[in-house]
């Protein structure tokens, strides 16, 4: 796959990671298009490499934010700063487990299979129009909610389920505040995203490829600065409850990846 290959790839996740129309999904598809010759574990290597990009980018957004969060850990209060890093241990359990457990299945699920993405889109698109019509959201994110949201976020590793948008989605269904939601889903997933990298980096010589370092790097610069202007919008979007408008758009997209991948 060449430089520019991978920087169009680290441009379709920045701009979606965000956005509630699944980045794996659209990489998967991406991949397919641009003739991907990458086997599934150096496949699912790029994945997260450029999903580290737009984690960067998450923490760059929330700067402010996480530098509270962090103030109170070392400061060792007991707060609402604290009780958020709680709940996101709480969320990581599900994730944690499922992908444990289902390592080696995952990994074949990052293989061009397009009838899976495209049903995946399908059932996303479900989630955001059910979503969509939810009205007084007011309510914090307890504890409760956060297990019930890692859950929702570990069914987000099949590719072409939107993990913001069906996190999103499910804490706008609990009732939780708009703002609130979104904070919580973008955070709730950095520590996944980077144990999952430095897992695979670490196991970087069980990969049948040559690792192009230069590609990667290319890829998670381009992720990145995407993701910055991915994210500030789809906070605007949350806000202004617009998140109905992609289901329309996933079930396009879900339909014209079965159709391709059934040809």
């Amino acid at each position: 796959m060449s430089n520019l290959e991978v920087i169009i790839l680290g441009l379709i996740q920045g701009l979606t990671e965000f956005l509630p129309i699944s980045s794996s999904g659209h990489l998967e598809i991406g991949k397919v298009l641009l003739g991907n010759n990458y086997q599934a574990y150096d496949s699912l290597l790029l994945t997260l490499v450029l999903h580290l990009g737009t984690a960067l980018s998450t923490i760059f957004v929330f700067k402010k934010e996480i530098f509270e969060i962090l103030s109170s850990l070392f400061k060792l209060k007991v707060d609402y700063n604290t009780l958020f890093v709680l709940k996101i241990i709480v969320s990581m359990i599900p994730t944690v487990t499922i992908g444990i457990a289902f390592q080696q299945k995952i990994k074949i699920l990052f293989s061009n299979n397009l009838i899976l993405v495209g049903i995946m889109f399908l059932i996303t698109a479900l989630i955001l129009y059910v979503a969509g019509g939810v009205k007084n959201n007011t309510k914090m994110v307890s504890i409760k909610n956060a297990f019930i949201l890692g859950i929702i976020q570990a069914i987000a590793i099949l590719p072409g389920i939107s993990r913001s948008g069906s996190t999103i989605s499910m804490a706008l269904i609990l009732g939780i505040d708009r703002e609130k939601a979104a904070k919580f889903s973008f955070l709730m997933v950095l520590p996944i995203i980077f144990g999952s990298t430095l897992k695979i980096f670490f196991d970087v010589k069980k990969t049948s490829l040559d690792i192009d370092y230069l590609s990667l790097c290319l890829g998670f610069f381009t992720a990145f600065i995407s993701g910055v202007f991915a994210c500030k919008w789809m906070v605007t979007l949350v806000r202004k409850s617009k998140l109905i408008n992609f289901s329309y758009y996933c079930i396009f997209v879900g339909i014209i990846s079965i159709f391709y991948g059934l040809f």
